[in-house]
């Protein structure tokens, strides 16, 4: 249990037998006398992926979920599935697309990430904050463009489109932001 004063964003709580992870946390104290401390928070479903706004008085107690993180790698695509390998276990897990959901968009063989588990299930991957994938197609180099021009589409080797600066070719690798998929910067070659 933890007081709702202590509720920190990334905080995971179980809500009628949910996970719930914390999104937004805000307090408020309302300006008529004797009034006590709100505490307001978005949470979101790692189940079900719903949002939910919630208010509690100050002092209230919420409980923590029990999650656990598990270090895997993933292997290959079968079918509708993926299939990742617990690093600690070396056992092999086979989570369908529907889980695993636009994280697909940047995972290759041999990527290492996390799992969260709730009650020995798998509920959510937690991916690496960039990861390194190759622009398969995109429109021709701009001669002197700069990175500050307009940003132009580019194809990755694993299917997803990103936004990158005009400069960029195909054959290129480039670091992407998993949280946004966001172009962050070209990888140098060694």
């Amino acid at each position: 249990m933890i007081n709702v004063t202590e509720l920190k964003r990334g905080e995971i709580l179980e809500v009628d037998g949910d996970p719930w992870v914390v999104t937004e946390v805000m307090s408020q104290t309302p300006s008529a006398r004797g009034a006590s401390l709100l505490v307001k928070g978005k949470l979101k479903n790692l189940r079900t992926g719903q949002t939910l706004a919630k208010t509690w008085r100050g002092g209230e107690m919420v409980a923590n979920a029990e999650v656990d993180t598990r270090t895997v790698q993933y292997l290959y695509r079968q079918g509708d599935d993926h299939v990742f390998m617990d690093l600690e276990s070396y056992e092999q897990v086979v989570l369908p697309s529907e889980l695993v959901g636009e994280a697909a968009g940047y995972m290759l063989e041999n990527l290492e990430l996390h799992t969260v588990l709730f009650r020995e299930r798998v509920i959510t991957l937690e991916l690496p904050m960039t990861v390194e994938l190759t622009v398969v197609d995109t429109a021709p180099p701009i001669k002197g463009a700069t990175a500050q021009a307009q940003l132009k589409p580019a194809r990755l080797e694993t299917g997803i489109q990103v936004l990158v600066p005009p400069y960029l070719e195909a054959g290129e690798k480039i670091r992407v932001d998993t949280r946004d998929g966001r172009f962050v910067e070209r990888v140098k070659s060694s």
